[in-house]
């Protein structure tokens, strides 16, 4: 059974939480943090969106976004966001793989 559609209301903030997979950290290092909220100042002009609060959490965050006129915007910019997150996220999850073989290689 699928869930229940999103209600979204024009000009009206809107609470969003997001969590990392299996609730698993998102945020480790200052540059994590960085990243994203460099994403979300590029991603409001791009989708219309204002932001009136962010929390981030080591492995979820807490977002007031008012989404204008177009809601469908909010779920486009969510999309994206967690989208960038996520590739950032395995990258960083790669190279870290990749550096524990080459401890046992040694």
């Amino acid at each position: 059974m699928p869930r229940k559609a999103r209600i979204l209301v024009p000009n009206c903030p809107h609470h969003i939480v997001q969590r990392g997979h299996n609730r698993n950290a998102v945020f480790v290092e200052d540059q994590d943090y960085q990243f994203y909220i460099e994403n979300i100042r590029e991603l409001k002009s791009e989708f219309a969106i204002k932001v009136n609060a962010w929390c981030l959490m080591t492995n979820h965050v807490h977002l007031i976004f008012e989404p204008g006129n177009e809601t469908v915007n909010l779920s486009a910019m969510m999309k994206r966001l967690a989208g960038r997150q996520a590739a950032y996220v395995n990258k960083l999850e790669k190279q870290l793989i990749g550096v524990r073989a080459q401890l046992f290689l040694i």
